[in-house]
Formats: C-alpha cells, structure tokens, sequence
C-alpha cells in the first residue's frame, strides 16, 4: 500500500466569490476535512464583539476585530488543521487569509507555530469579476457584507490589490464564473501536479 501525504488546500477569494462552494466540492472530492472560518468562529466572535461595545457584524472596519480578534479566529483553525493532519486527513481551509498574503514566508511560519506534520500545501485563488462579485453579496444577503456593498469601490480596490505571495506552496486558480462548481479539471490539475 501507498502512503501519501495528506493535502491542506487555501480556499482565498474575496467575500463572495464563492469559496465556500468551492471548499465543500474539493473536502468532498478529495475526501478531506472541510474547516469555514466563519462556521468554527462565529459565535465566539460575534460574542466578543458584543462584549468590546461593538456591533457584532462588523468586522472590515473594526479595529479590536482587526487586532485582537482574528488572529484568535486563524489560531483556532489552524490548530483544528494541525489535528486533522496528525490523523492523517486532507484538510480544505476555507477564509480569506488576505491580511497574511504579503507575507512571502506565511506557510513556514504556521508550520513551525502550529506543529503540523508534513503535508502538501495547494492555495486555490478563486476567482470571480468585480460585478458577479457584488450581485452575489447582494444576493446572500449577509450583514457583515453591509460595509463591503456601502464602500465597494474601496472594498474592491483592495480585493484586487491583495496578492498572495505565499512560497513552499502550489498555486492553482479556480475559475468560478459558471453556473456551478465543477471541480473535476481542478482536480485534474491537483492530481497531475502531484505526479
């Protein structure tokens, strides 16, 4: 039998663009552990929010949620990565991570912070235009997108502005301009890559 590491994909877009399908279709297709952001965070942030004084929705233009919060959020999913490589899981992330793409050296630090075991890291940039963009953020309805929609050019100056620059990883685009997800030439490009 062959062993074969266990793969954590970076599922990164902007709010909207559709990583959340995107994460649920490759932990299903590639049989991992699928760890949102907001489903492991939301409720302690939206408490601690509460307690600080702050509306519990915002969170682009808070600072205690810049400073203090978040990077609790990332800790704790990153720990929760950590445990599922120990057991020998694929693990897909889905956040945006956008406060850590200029950091070139981000992924050896979380190795080292973290204590993962060896795995192969893929980020999936999922891409989708301004406009489709906003009609989505428009469409799901979401309060925390309220400051995204109220500041959009301000929101979307800085969506484009942000560029991962992560080494020691793959990196793969996913196009998500269709109708529906369809990971299977994704996943023809992860699994050719690995060869």
């Amino acid at each position: 039998m062959t062993s074969t590491i266990p793969k954590v994909f970076f599922v990164i877009g902007p709010a909207g663009s559709g990583k959340s399908s995107v994460s649920r279709h490759l932990a299903e297709r590639f049989g991992a552990a699928h760890i949102d952001k907001d489903t492991a965070t939301t409720r302690f942030t939206e408490l601690l929010l509460k307690l600080n004084g702050s509306d519990p929705n915002e969170r682009d233009n808070n600072e205690f949620y810049q400073n203090v919060i978040m990077p609790l959020e990332y800790a704790s999913i990153l720990d929760l990565t950590r445990d599922n490589l120990r057991a020998g899981n694929s693990v897909v992330l889905d956040a945006p991570f956008g406060r850590f793409f200029p950091d070139d050296d981000y992924l050896a630090k979380v190795r080292a912070e973290h204590q993962w075991p060896d795995a192969e890291l893929i980020v999936v940039h999922v891409r989708l235009a301004g406009e489709a963009l906003r009609r989505r953020l428009i469409a799901r309805g979401y309060p925390r997108d309220e400051w995204k929609l109220a500041n959009w050019e301000t929101f979307w100056a800085g969506a484009q502005g942000d560029s991962c620059r992560w080494r020691d990883a793959r990196h793969l685009d996913f196009d998500n301009s269709g109708a529906a997800v369809d990971v299977n030439d994704f996943a023809a490009a992860v699994t050719a890559g690995a060869a």
